[in-house]
């Protein structure tokens, strides 16, 4: 599996169409107007923010003894902190694991917008019947809107939740009536977009989302997996996408605001924590990957209520605040513990920060 993902980093360090600059021009001061970077990057000293630089760098500290990678805050767009550790530097590329699936979202809705999809229809009037081993009628029930809300129904105690072959799609419950975190019908997604685009699922994320706003990458195959693959500046420019909620500087990217707003809230009351692909913070109570179980209590209590994220295996992360006008991006190996999503790292990191005074 390594060597297979230093030759997927080697393709993309040939075939991606943009590369971000490693240097910024001079500080500026953040002027709580959204800033969208070019080819550079505007940033905005810590000082100038008043955030505590001792408690910044006992962050930096704990990121490194917690194998981190790459470190970004953007403070309303612009780069507030960035730190790479290693080897890393800003030019190098790194999985995502599933904080793609909230990239993903974003581009069903964009699909949906273009009038090729409505998450209301069935899943298999866009890749036909008998995608899964339920009686049609079961089958019938799943919506494009229940991969988005991790409730088809679909059975993720099988023994490899990944395989997306009928076979492995069995029946535990109707769709709409359970919720588990299951990534063979999230990753079927691909297949809708690319039965009602008539393009390949790289060919149309770039079109609508990567070319438009400066990203690098690529979507690879990796098993029955589809991992989207970048450097963290452009992971950081998906993030201030979400913030500036589906604009960039004069482009919308995603018009529909009442889609953006389904996106980044409580999508169904079994895990209010849950959107569209998209993790919640505030909502008193959530569930994880593998687990049946209902905590009460927010998923990062450090963090501002507003928060939302995308969370990808080994402690790839995307947080976006718009309360505060922050993304920030952490990248690299597991923190400590091989979580799906959520990690005793989320709610640590943020406890760091706010002792640094970045919100």
């Amino acid at each position: 599996m390594r060597n297979i993902f230093f030759v997927v980093l080697i393709m993309i360090c040939i075939s991606s169409c943009k590369k971000n600059t490693t240097t910024a021009p001079a500080p500026v001061t953040n002027t709580g107007t959204l800033y969208f970077p070019s080819s550079t990057w505007e940033t905005a000293t810590p000082a100038s923010l008043g955030w505590n630089e001792t408690g910044l760098n006992d962050v930096y500290t704990y990121l490194q003894q917690k194998n981190t990678k790459a470190f970004i805050i953007l403070k309303n767009g612009k780069i507030a902190a960035e730190k790479y550790f290693g080897t890393f530097t800003a030019d190098s590329n790194w999985y995502w694991a599933s904080a793609g699936k909230t990239m993903t979202a974003f581009l069903t809705g964009i699909a949906q917008e273009q009038g090729i999809i409505n998450i209301n229809y069935r899943t298999s009037q866009y890749i036909g019947t008998g995608w899964t081993s339920l009686p049609l009628a079961k089958e019938n029930l799943i919506t494009v809107k229940h991969q988005l809300t991790m409730t088809t129904g679909l059975d993720d105690g099988v023994a490899d939740s990944d395989c997306t072959t009928p076979a492995c799609l069995q029946y535990k419950a109707d769709a709409g009536t359970r919720w588990a975190y299951h990534n063979a019908p999230y990753t079927l997604l691909d297949k809708v977009i690319e039965s009602a685009s008539g393009l390949t699922y790289n060919q149309y994320f770039q079109q609508k989302i990567r070319d438009r706003i400066g990203m690098n990458g690529l979507w690879v195959k990796l098993g029955y997996n589809n991992v989207y693959i970048s450097t963290a500046r452009s992971m950081a420019r998906f993030g201030l996408l979400l913030l500036a909620k589906g604009k960039w500087d004069q482009t919308t990217i995603l018009a529909d605001t009442n889609y953006f707003k389904a996106q980044t809230n409580s999508s169904q009351s079994l895990n209010p924590s849950y959107g569209y692909l998209t993790w919640l913070n505030g909502k008193g109570s959530y569930m994880l990957p593998t687990l049946q179980f209902v905590f009460s209590t927010h998923l990062f209590p450090n963090a501002p209520a507003d928060a939302y994220a995308a969370l990808g295996k080994d402690d790839q992360k995307i947080y976006v605040v718009p309360s505060q006008g922050l993304v920030i991006i952490r990248l690299g190996e597991s923190a400590g513990q091989t979580q799906l999503a959520l990690s005793s790292f989320d709610n640590e990191l943020w406890g760091k920060l706010k002792a640094a005074a970045v919100f």
